[in-house]
C-alpha cells in the first residue's frame, strides 16, 4: 500500500508541476518515481521534506518570471525542470532513503537534511538573488560580474540561501516529530540551525564549483559566455572547466559536500 499511496501522491503533485510547465515530461517520469520510492521507503519525514523543496522551489521559480527570463536564457536549463535535473536535487536523498532503510542510523536523515538544506537553498539563492537590485560578486574575487554569472553572489543570494536551508530544518523538523506524544523544541532547533548553516555552505560550495570547475562557453555569434553548447544557434565554444562538470553535476557534488555539513554539524550540536 505504501507504493501506491507514494505513487499516487508524487502523480498529483508532478502532474500538477508538468500541467503548469515546471517539469519537462522527462521530469514529470523522474519525480514521480523519486517520490513513491522515496515514500514508500522513507517515512512521511523524508517524503514531506522532499516535496517541501519541490513545491517551495516551483513556486519561486515562477515569481516574477519575466524578469529572470533574461539570465536564464544563458542557463544551461530553464526553469522547467527534466529528468537530470531531478535526479541532481533528488537523487542523492533517495540513495540516503535507501541506505537508511537497509541499515537505520540516524546519520542517514542527516546526510539527507544536509543534501536537501543545499538543493533548497542554492534553488531560494538564484530565485530570489536573481532579484537583488545589487550586481552579483565572483565568490573567487569579490569582483562584480553580470547577473547569471556561475560564481556570483549577492547579499539577498546569501540570506535566502540561509532561509532556504532554514525552512528544511523546519520542515524536516515537524514531519520527523509527527505521531511523538512529546514535541521536542531542542530537536527542531537543532535541525533549523544544521539546515540553515549546512544549506549555506553547499550552497556556497555550489559558486566555488561554478567559477572553478564547471564546463563554460562563449558564443560565437554574441559574444557571450554561457552554461549552453548551442547559443544563437550556433556551436559555441568551450573556454573553461571540465565537461563532466555540467550544472547538474556541479549540483549533486555541492549537495553531498552540504549533507556532510550536516552530519558534521549535527554530531558538534
Amino acid at each position: 500500500m505504501a507504493w501506491l499511496w507514494g505513487l499516487a501522491g508524487s502523480l498529483v503533485i508532478a502532474g500538477a508541476a508538468y500541467w503548469r510547465k515546471s517539469l519537462s515530461l522527462s521530469g514529470l517520469i523522474s519525480a514521480a518515481v523519486l517520490g513513491t520510492t522515496m515514500f514508500a521507503l522513507g517515512s512521511l519525514a523524508w517524503f514531506g521534506t522532499l516535496i517541501a523543496f519541490f513545491v517551495s522551489s516551483t513556486l519561486l521559480s515562477k515569481f516574477k518570471h519575466r524578469r529572470k527570463a533574461a539570465v536564464e536564457s544563458d542557463y544551461a536549463k530553464g526553469g522547467r525542470r527534466d529528468a537530470g535535473q531531478v535526479a541532481a536535487n533528488g537523487g542523492l536523498g533517495l540513495l540516503l532513503c535507501w541506505g537508511h532503510a537497509m541499515w537505520p542510523d540516524p546519520a542517514w536523515w542527516m546526510l539527507f537534511v544536509g543534501v536537501m538544506a543545499t538543493v533548497n537553498a542554492d534553488t531560494w539563492a538564484t530565485e530570489i538573488g536573481g532579484l537583488s537590485k545589487a550586481a552579483p560578486r565572483s565568490i573567487l574575487n569579490g569582483r562584480q560580474v553580470l547577473a547569471g554569472t556561475s560564481g556570483g553572489v549577492t547579499g539577498l543570494g546569501l540570506l535566502a540561501s540561509v532561509l532556504g536551508g532554514s525552512f528544511i530544518g523546519i520542515i524536516g523538523g515537524s514531519f520527523s516529530q509527527m505521531g511523538d506524544r512529546s514535541f521536542d523544541l531542542y530537536e527542531l532547533l537543532t535541525l533549523v540551525i544544521v539546515g540553515a548553516l549546512s544549506g549555506l555552505l553547499g550552497s556556497l560550495a555550489d559558486s566555488w564549483l561554478g567559477a572553478t570547475s564547471q564546463v563554460m562557453y562563449r558564443c560565437q555569434v554574441c559574444g557571450k559566455t554561457i552554461e549552453k553548447k548551442v547559443h544563437c544557434k550556433q556551436q559555441a565554444i568551450q573556454i573553461r572547466g571540465m565537461r563532466i562538470m555540467t550544472n547538474d553535476m556541479v549540483n549533486a557534488v555541492s549537495s553531498l559536500i552540504g549533507g556532510l555539513a550536516s552530519l558534521g554539524i549535527s554530531l558538534l550540536l
